[in-house]
């Protein structure tokens, strides 16, 4: 088995060492990540410039650009075939809800998605994280479980993982996304020069918690595993705007 892994908190991030420590053993492993970190650059692809790809003595690849051009560049630069499967993690952090659309470590995991490999994105769900052994372990039970059953064409799954330790989980949910209110306004700052600067404000409360979402897995104690979809295409609505529009 081959497996391409990556994240958006850096080639540095303990947490992709816990990541590539717990998945060496199952197959062919190769890590490409950013060479700093790049949480919240969604799904963004460096077209301005070459990219640079540099090996550290960890044997981890690491480049100067997005967790999605490392992917891309990996999959289809550095490795001879398509890996089996991506795994990008273990990010500092949930990525639940609306955080998602922004994060990094799901977005790397998206763009193996996008070019037809499995996908797993796989973060702690704590700002101040601990437990990488569990998220680890977790990683690990998903990758075995793909072995001995594969799944039939790609998949993209967002696994958000309790602070805990691994014999304190209270099991695993299967879940959907839930929903925060939107994120606070910018706040505006000067630098030591006088100069006007702003920095984007906190992201929002959380809105919608209820029974089957990602946010009422974690509270609660389970892993939560949630199937992503990439068609943006609102279905509902295009009956309405082809007669809003008169066609």
């Amino acid at each position: 088995m081959r497996l391409l892994l990556s994240n958006d908190d850096g080639y540095f991030s303990p947490g992709l060492a816990a990541l590539a420590m717990s998945l060496g053993d199952l197959g062919e492993t190769l890590v490409c990540a950013p060479e700093r970190d790049r949480s919240g650059a969604s799904n963004s692809l460096t077209l301005d410039r070459p990219l640079s790809v540099r090996e550290a003595p960890s044997g981890f690849f690491y480049v100067d650009g997005t967790p999605t051009d490392c992917i891309h560049l990996a999959a289809t630069g550095l490795m001879s075939d398509l890996p089996d499967m991506v795994v990008s993690g273990i990010n500092h952090g949930p990525n639940m809800g609306d955080d998602t659309i922004y994060s990094g470590t799901v977005a790397a995991a998206t763009e193996g998605f996008l070019l037809g490999i499995p996908a797993i994105a796989i973060s702690l769900a704590s700002h101040n994280p601990v437990h990488f052994e569990t998220a680890a372990r977790v990683a690990s039970d998903l990758v075995k479980r793909f072995q001995q059953d594969p799944f039939r064409g790609a998949v993209l799954l967002n696994v958000n993982v309790p602070d805990v330790p691994y014999e304190s989980l209270k099991g695993i949910k299967v879940t959907r996304l839930g929903r925060r209110h939107k994120s606070a306004p910018v706040i505006r700052s000067a630098n030591p020069r006088g100069d006007t600067i702003w920095w984007v404000g906190p992201i929002g409360k959380i809105a919608d918690a209820t029974t089957g979402t990602d946010f009422d897995a974690i509270a609660n104690g389970f892993v939560s595993i949630t199937p992503l979809s990439i068609d943006l295409t609102a279905h509902q609505q295009l009956e309405f705007i082809a007669e809003w529009v008169g066609v």
